[in-house]
């Protein structure tokens, strides 16, 4: 891509110490509070520009020395969308660590990432989206059901987990300079927001008060209390009748007056859309505009807050309600140092070397080790020899460079599968078989057709390519040439043709296919976002309404020497571009042949599982099992397990490696399959990492932060929101994987419990416990304290994990281990919905995983002595 020659006018915007009219006025003078420099500012606008700047793309105001900037950023698990950077595990892998100081060191990095990337684009004279300092992450949504396509981009099941280590990653991202922010972090989406996605423009959540306050709401305060997160993100879904970005209950009451959040408050983008057209809360844009700013929502992604200029002159609102939002906004840039000399701002000086550079790279791979759980290993099948002579890799994510990379990412400079991972692990001297074998839910496989000499448009090789700039295939191509090959990936810093970026543009193919054979054959198409296919003017493919990856097909009857019409339509908005049209031929797997001619291995690696390809953000996917993101069920596609039975009669070890985002119910493997191992979207280094694992340059501590059912009938309505019989904290029955569940290559016991025989009501204390790695290896451990109130008659968790630590012992080594237990860990929501410390005996146990684990646990009684003390009314 061609350097762009920096905008010198632009640039000039953003050196905020220049003056208007050669005087400095007040909100330039950086020896002033944020608060009185934001309302100098305000103060000088006038009413257009104070809504313009209420949007997620700001223009700029060059009277006043404002920069055009675009609020939206993503950075979930590594800087988004935005070109190169380095891609970590997805946000439930990174959860699965449970480190929560490997947790601050990776979004220090993800942070020193975004301010070289921002300042770059500055110097460039670049303002647009993915280029500014605030990001919408992380997620902290409570994962409450497994069939969430979204879950893995939370931290799991539990509010104590999802709040540690959110704190963490807020802390990384906005950093600890007593001045500036180092970005700003932004907790989504609040509240009461975990599915459906096919549902989540419309749905109206009504949860009991106490499961609000006891499981929905706990993430949320923690991040704005203790990590002083800067913005919050409301979500899509009504809360008893109120929209979330307009809900007096949510933003006005709780967030703002109970909690004392001072940051700003973003609508997710089309939410308040939502609140007139789905939600039917107001008659229009308008109303509904006037509403959620009125409650609390100062900033929106979208551009239905232009209505509000035309509302303000009817005096439908006040413009002293537009000054609110519009000075809060300004003041989280101000703290960003964007109005102040870039000598004053340390982030600023971040190089563009951090950028994929080798530190984050590595620190990609540590975590992606630290996030894979072992979850079975019969008779030690693992780590597997790397003296074998041959080993079969095998299944659908087996060299799937899509499925590592998770939801939310960014563009990494490498991508190592399984299958690569393996390969570069043994070297030459060991043969690797490779088979797909099988689809993620079907066992009809796509093997390619050359189809390059077969396409013409007007006797010249190669498709008729017109390229808009639009997303409608509208007016006068900006660019028309043919190409013989449409195979293209990018992200929006990237030219999809000359001059051309990949966002917001449009792109028809159109030619003739000639056929040299007669066969039933397949045009696959891949694409990001909307695509549509014809041939001889039928439509066979449409896709062009939605926003998401996405592969189909169309099978036709070639006739040898015919030729068909052929059309692709494509769009592209904002976030990078994918497009691919292919041939290819569609074949039943013999599973059998498939297993015979892997006897000759010496084990059998099968990667298999789901993918972001499958489930995620209200995705177009109708698959079996799967609907709109979210999946019908939680039991692993029947056509996995009835390869994995073939596979396991050849005799072979059989590891099974699953990647997904989520649990996955795997009754069948748990029984007949030696080895398990969850290695989530392990991100850009994910191969390497699974490799250090299957042989053992890295023995394995994951755990898991969701529990693993059994089956749906252990489930209760995707659509119920109550908490009863859902996640470890109240689920009844015996899980196939306990949350906080995973094995090692080594075996530890804990001895030595030493906790207070009393404490007073409301104060911290510290346990002790003496770990000892008993075995062989040498390996980590997670320390788990988890408490249950023996005493307490009222509704309460069955137990909640109150404190961890992830440690490391050599073989036959033995630590004390302290651990703090936090005064407000103890606390529970009583009937009269306070939230209080209760005197009488608390039950703690410590060990590797729950306390009803066939595990070395201990545990002892503690009495807390006192009055009741109450922490929230």
């Amino acid at each position: 891509m061609k350097k762009k020659t920096p905008n010198i006018i632009s640039l000039v915007f953003v050196f905020c110490c220049l003056t208007v009219q050669g005087q400095k006025l007040p909100y330039q003078n950086t020896s002033l509070s944020y608060e009185e420099r934001a309302n100098d500012l305000v103060s000088r606008m006038t009413t257009e520009e104070k809504v313009s700047q209420m949007m997620s793309e700001a223009p700029a105001i060059s009277r006043l020395n404002i920069p055009a900037y675009n609020w939206w950023n993503e950075c979930l698990h590594g800087v988004a969308r935005a070109g190169l950077a380095t891609v970590f595990p997805q946000a439930i892998g990174l959860s699965a660590t449970f480190d929560s100081d490997a947790m601050l060191k990776t979004a220090q990095m993800i942070s020193d990432e975004a301010r070289a990337k921002h300042h770059e684009a500055v110097r460039n004279g670049q303002f647009g989206i993915y280029q500014g300092l605030n990001f919408w992450s992380p997620n902290i949504n409570i994962f409450r059901d497994p069939r969430w396509g979204r879950g893995q981009e939370t931290y799991g099941e539990d509010p104590y987990l999802t709040s540690v280590m959110g704190e963490s990653f807020v802390h990384g991202l906005q950093g600890d300079n007593p001045k500036y922010l180092k970005l700003v972090a932004t907790a989504k989406h609040y509240a009461i927001h975990s599915g459906p996605e096919y549902e989540r423009h419309s749905f109206d959540t009504d949860v009991t008060p106490y499961d609000l306050w006891d499981t929905y709401l706990p993430a949320f305060h923690h991040l704005v209390e203790k990590a002083k997160v800067e913005s919050v993100m409301c979500a899509y879904n009504r809360f008893q009748g109120q929209a979330c970005c307009g809900s007096s209950k949510l933003e006005t009451e709780i967030l703002k007056k109970q909690w004392g959040f001072k940051g700003y408050i973003v609508s997710d983008c089309g939410a308040i859309d939502d609140i007139y057209q789905h939600h039917k809360i107001v008659p229009d844009a308008e109303q509904a505009s006037i509403l959620a700013v009125r409650l609390g929502t100062d900033l929106e992604c979208g551009d239905r807050y232009a209505t509000l200029l035309e509302a303000v002159k009817n005096k439908k609102i006040d413009e002293k309600e537009i000054d609110k939002s519009v000075k809060q906004l300004f003041l989280s840039r101000m703290k960003l140092g964007m109005f102040d000399p870039d000598e004053n701002v340390p982030y600023t000086k971040i190089p563009y070397s951090v950028v994929d550079s080798k530190e984050h790279r590595q620190q990609a791979i540590e975590m992606a080790e630290k996030s894979i759980v072992l979850l079975k290993n019969e008779n030690h099948t693992l780590p597997l020899s790397k003296n074998i002579k041959t080993i079969a890799v095998v299944g659908p994510n087996a060299d799937n460079a899509i499925s590592v990379l998770g939801n939310y990412n960014g563009t990494p400079s490498h991508t190592i599968t399984p299958l690569q991972g393996i390969k570069n692990k043994l070297g030459d001297n060991v043969k690797v078989i490779y088979e797909k074998g099988i689809n993620f839910t079907n066992d009809t496989l796509a093997s390619p057709v050359e189809i390059k000499n077969n396409l013409s448009s007007n006797g010249i090789k190669g498709l008729k390519a017109e390229y808009f700039n639009n997303i409608k295939l509208e007016g006068t191509p900006i660019l028309v040439r043919n190409e013989e090959v449409i195979d293209f990936k990018g992200d929006v810093t990237t030219e999809i043709a000359p001059g051309i970026l990949a966002k917001w543009i449009s792109v028809r193919w159109s030619g003739i296919f000639t056929a040299t054979k007669t066969q039933a054959m397949s045009f696959s198409v891949t694409g990001d976002d909307g695509f549509r296919l014809f041939i001889n003017g039928k439509k066979v493919i449409d896709h062009f309404n939605y926003h998401e990856a996405l592969t189909d097909y169309c099978t036709f009857q070639a006739e040898a020497g015919k030729s068909y019409d052929i059309k692709l339509e494509y769009f592209q908005g904002d976030q990078g571009a994918r497009i691919k049209f292919s041939g290819v031929l569609l074949q039943k797997t013999n599973m059998q042949a498939l297993a015979d001619k892997l006897k000759e291995a010496d084990a059998i690696v099968y990667v298999g599982g789901i993918s972001p390809e499958i489930e995620g953000e209200e995705m177009p996917v109708v698959l079996d099992g799967f609907k709109k993101g979210d999946r019908t069920t939680i039991a692993l596609p029947k056509v996995q397990t009835e390869l994995m039975k073939y596979l396991k009669q050849t005799g072979k070890p059989l590891v099974f490696v699953m990647e997904t985002g989520s649990a996955l119910g795997i009754k069948w493997e748990k029984e007949n399959v030696p080895a398990i191992l969850n290695s989530w979207y392990g991100g850009e280094d994910a191969g390497t990492a699974l490799a250090n694992v299957l042989f053992g340059d890295y023995n394995p501590a994951g755990r898991l932060p969701v529990t693993f059912y059994e089956s749906d009938k252990d489930l209760p309505d995707y659509k119920d929101y109550s908490m009863k019989n859902r996640t470890y904290r109240y689920f009844k029955g015996k899980p196939l994987y306990a949350f906080g569940y995973g094995l090692s290559y080594t075996n530890f016991n804990y001895t030595n419990l030493v906790a207070p025989k009393t404490i007073t009501t409301g104060n911290d204390f510290n346990i002790t416990v003496t770990i000892k790695n008993t075995g062989k290896f040498d390996g980590e451990e997670v320390a788990q304290v988890y408490v249950s109130h023996p005493d307490v008659s009222f509704e309460k968790p069955i137990r909640s994990l109150v404190a961890f630590k992830r440690i490391f012992l050599k073989a036959d080594e033995e630590k004390k281990v302290s651990l703090t237990i936090n005064a407000r860990s103890l606390s529970l929501i009583t009937p009269n919905l306070d939230r209080s410390i209760e005197p009488g005996n608390i039950q703690i146990a410590v060990g590797g995983h729950q306390p009803d684990e066939t595990n070395s646990t201990v545990s002892t009684l503690v009495q807390l002595k006192g009055k009741k003390v109450i922490l929230e009314k």
